[in-house]
């Protein structure tokens, strides 16, 4: 156990986090028969779960963020462990939504914390590149926490895909417990101080490029087998193939954009929102042959995958001063993002054809880099990044 790295145990948390919020998606007709409820009430498991997250994220992270990081990760991850395994024997479907709520509140916690002793475990130029591993947990949560779940669930049951989670929770948990070393006591930062961050105009600009970048992955990515399987003719088996190779090449894009920005913060994040552009043009104008198409999903879920790392770096580079609000903000932003995306992208579904929903991405991929060309323009990059959290420019 000594060879594993705890930032080993933390991206494992975030991936037993992810899958308690994300996994029920694979087993929401189970639950609909389960409980007797219709798709739209069995939907709120995942809708109840991000608004939660968006509404309260920073001031649960305010509230506890005097607290020891390493206990409330800890606790944090018992709550999660308690409330997947209660959910196994909910009785009804209310009791269930109530069980998956109550964890949802402490979500946004546990990241804050995450990405901030990701940075503090790690050397100052191997900052970014340590918030990448920690965002493995989030790339392999969204790309194995759904079909796992659902293949668990399937072969044995509902109950069991619970136990699944409450598993890697309790796992993750006891490797916190013994692999992360007790920080040395620091001055805790003020809640005045840490509010005095929402004064600063170019942060919220950096939050609303964070926003906008969210949207743009998710307007699009959110209707993925229906572009594909109308677009494409593809067959839903494709489609799944496409999915999880999508999913790996996003893995790696994850990694490779935590290097990147290690040594070349300012034209990775340019150049993001306009690589994800790109894919969306080559979507939209390459319908075939096959190859080419999977050659355009393998780029795409890289340059997607990257946004997670690219929002979250640019975002709390604003508010060194206090990370963990900050990092708070940024799950705020993107769950916001993620929901504003998904509901436009259905609009332009519904009025010009699934076809067409690329240029709802590319109408939030515009946003973005306006937000992120004005705060340059204007307010330059943070003159005092935090060693700890922020990367080296060498631009």
């Amino acid at each position: 156990m000594n060879r594993i790295s705890p930032l080993f145990f933390i991206a494992l948390g975030i991936f037993g986090i992810i899958n308690t919020e994300l996994g029920v998606v694979g087993i929401l007709p189970m639950v609909m028969e389960k409980y007797n409820v219709t798709a739209g009430l069995a939907g709120m498991l995942v809708s109840s779960f991000a608004l939660i997250i968006a509404l309260f994220g920073p001031w649960m992270t305010l509230l506890l963020s005097r607290l020891n990081r390493k206990t409330t990760l800890i606790g944090i991850l018992i709550i999660f462990a308690a409330s997947n395994l209660m959910s196994v024997f909910a009785p009804n479907f209310y009791m269930l939504m109530a069980l998956r709520m109550i964890p949802a509140f402490f979500h946004p916690v546990y990241f804050s914390i995450a990405f901030v002793l990701a940075t503090e475990l790690s050397v100052k130029e191997e900052a970014a590149k340590a918030s990448a591993k920690v965002f493995l947990g989030v790339s392999m949560g969204m790309v194995l926490g759904i079909p796992l779940t659902s293949y668990i669930a399937n072969q044995f049951s509902l109950g069991t895909s619970f136990l699944f989670s409450t598993l890697v929770n309790v796992i993750a948990c006891v490797g916190i417990g013994v692999m992360v070393p007790a920080m040395s006591g620091k001055e805790k930062t003020s809640f005045g101080r840490q509010l005095a961050i929402l004064r600063k105009p170019a942060l919220w600009l950096n939050s609303g490029a964070a926003c906008f970048i969210f949207a743009a992955m998710f307007s699009v990515y959110s209707y993925f087998a229906e572009y594909l399987g109308q677009r494409s003719d593809m067959s839903g088996k494709l489609i799944s193939v496409m999915l999880v190779i999508f999913g790996i090449s996003g893995v790696a894009g994850n990694w490779y954009a935590g290097k990147l920005l290690s040594h070349r913060m300012l034209k990775t994040v340019l150049l993001y929102p306009i690589a994800l552009g790109i894919c969306y043009l080559l979507l939209y104008y390459v319908e075939t042959p096959l190859i080419l198409i999977s050659g355009i999903i393998i780029v795409w879920g890289a340059v997607h995958t990257s946004g997670l790392i690219v929002s979250q770096i640019w975002l709390t580079s604003e508010a060194s001063e206090a990370p963990e609000f900050a990092n708070s903000l940024y799950v705020s932003f993107s769950n916001l993002g993620v929901t504003m995306g998904a509901a436009i992208g259905g609009w332009f579904i519904s009025r010009l054809g699934v076809g067409e929903v690329v240029w709802s991405g590319l109408l939030f991929v515009v946003l973005s880099l306006l937000c992120i060309v004005v705060k340059i323009m204007y307010f330059g990059l943070n003159a005092k990044p935090n060693v700890k959290s922020m990367v080296t420019e060498e631009d």
